[in-house]
């Protein structure tokens, strides 16, 4: 009777001992267990960035303060001339030089001007500029006697309607292009105008009035 008493004994505090024991290492896991992270992560937003201005002219370089912004329209019997960009270079500058060899442009002279252009043809017939027809259907000034004249890329002397570098251009009813031309001026640098002609209609637009007297 003693024997089974002291087996059932011994049983119970292996038993109670082993409970202890659990509920121990369950408390002290709880204890040290890392609460879980319910916050959600920052996010910081990155900055816009802002695009650079787009750089129209160098017009001011050469004392000319524009009373119109860039990109300026004309329009003359149909024929819709935009002037999109217009830069003016010493013509022995490095820029200059760079394009007159690109495009073996002939003729010389003291300043090199490069311009971008989009001409679009609304009028219901064909415009254009070959050797059937070689007037000139706008022209720049900038208020002295001597014009700036366009000069002949001769690396694109029989393209029509190049995007590099314009020459001869044919324009259908609706058509439009977007190039770029270049001039040579001598003169002095007062006024800026454009001026376009067609079917006997000539419109103007200063960029930069004229001095008043």
């Amino acid at each position: 009777m003693k024997k089974t008493t002291l087996v059932k004994s011994v049983l119970a505090a292996t038993m109670l001992f082993s409970v202890v024991l659990g509920n121990g290492a369950i408390t002290n896991a709880a204890a040290t267990a890392k609460p879980a992270n319910t916050a959600k992560p920052t996010v910081t937003a990155k900055p816009t960035a802002t695009p650079a201005p787009i750089m129209r002219d160098n017009l001011s370089k050469y004392g000319l303060k524009k009373d119109v912004e860039l990109p300026v329209t004309v329009t003359a019997g149909g024929l819709s001339y935009t002037l999109e960009k217009i830069m003016i270079y010493d013509a022995k500058s490095k820029d200059a030089q760079a394009l007159i060899k690109k495009f073996n442009y002939s003729g010389e002279g003291k300043y090199f001007i490069w311009t971008k252009i989009t001409v679009k043809n609304n009028s219901g017939n064909t415009i254009k500029k070959d050797y059937t027809d070689v007037s000139e259907k706008w022209r720049l000034g900038f208020g002295s006697q001597l014009g700036a004249y366009p000069t002949m890329p001769q690396s694109k002397d029989i393209s029509v309607n190049d995007k590099e570098a314009l020459w001869g251009w044919n324009l259908k009813p609706g058509q439009s292009m977007t190039s770029y031309q270049a001039y040579y001026y001598n003169g002095d640098f007062k006024s800026f105008v454009i001026w376009v002609e067609n079917k006997n209609n000539l419109v103007s637009q200063y960029i930069v009035n004229p001095p008043e007297v």
